[in-house]
């Protein structure tokens, strides 16, 4: 059996088709992991989506910050942005069935056997893994429950910034989102600046990237992550592992397998 990690597809349907193909992907044997972001930006976000969920257990996806925003518009505490691609999932006959799946996705995964985990955006200096499992499980709870129109609704802001224990309701699972989802500058106490979106080399003034702080998890295992398309795939660090290669942009996507020394396998972005 083979476990290959993907990068952000964003509805890159056929981008992703040809690149499992091209690894010799089989979901009888293998396991498919996701960085997040299935949807949005790309032509085929319901191919997608329809496709990773015929997997069945042979695929795992961390949640995104556009799997989130569409989430949060189907609800309707959100209107569609115009450059949104996700209306054909919203007019299929299986919407409801594909959005409760989203909606039992985590934030954070963590293989045992392996020594590895996964998350869309980040996760700052001071966490380890039983905090990142920890809030990881309290954000899946909220989405599971009654509670997760609430988190919708609260989701959007970049205030407040820095972790603190006593934060408590939609202020907290905010802040537990914007790390997991949204992050790639923040000091080296966790204080996040989610303005600046520009590459490593022109860091805001008092902030780095947040995988170049000394990381507890990090000093236990890789971390794979995507969102932060930028980077090319290149972190400078052998732990922090960078899948986002920018297929919606036009650049490649991307898919390492991790059984085997994590080598790379990529393709060029098809013209939409």
């Amino acid at each position: 059996m083979a476990i290959y990690a993907i990068g952000d597809v964003q509805g890159c349907y056929d981008e992703l088709q040809f690149l499992l193909e091209k690894v010799k992907f089989s979901p009888e044997q293998d396991v498919l992991w996701s960085c997040g972001d299935l949807v949005n930006r790309g032509p085929k976000s319901l191919k997608t989506l329809r496709f990773c969920k015929s997997l069945g257990d042979s695929f795992i996806n961390v949640l995104g910050n556009h799997d989130l925003h569409m989430m949060s518009v189907a609800r309707g505490h959100r209107k569609p942005r115009p450059a949104d691609t996700f209306q054909n999932v919203f007019d299929a006959p299986d919407r409801e069935e594909l959005l409760e799946w989203m909606h039992k996705m985590p934030l954070f995964h963590y293989d045992k056997k392996h020594q590895i985990a996964m998350v869309h955006a980040g996760v700052p200096p001071n966490w380890g893994l039983k905090k990142c499992l920890k809030y990881s499980a309290e954000i899946s709870d909220v989405l599971r429950s009654d509670r997760c129109d609430a988190f919708f609704a609260a989701m959007y802001g970049d205030k407040p910034d820095r972790w603190d224990k006593n934060l408590k309701g939609t202020e907290r699972w905010r802040l537990i989102t914007n790390y997991f989802t949204r992050m790639r500058f923040c000091d080296a106490e966790g204080r996040l600046e989610l303005t600046n979106k520009s590459s490593p080399d022109h860091a805001p003034k008092g902030y780095a990237p947040w995988y170049s702080h000394e990381s507890k998890l990090m000093q236990k295992m890789p971390l794979l992550f995507g969102h932060w398309a930028s980077l090319m795939g290149k972190t400078g660090y052998s732990r922090a592992i960078a899948l986002d290669t920018g297929c919606a942009w036009g650049g490649k996507l991307t898919v390492c397998e991790l059984t085997k020394g994590y080598p790379r396998t990529s393709i060029k972005a098809l013209q939409h």
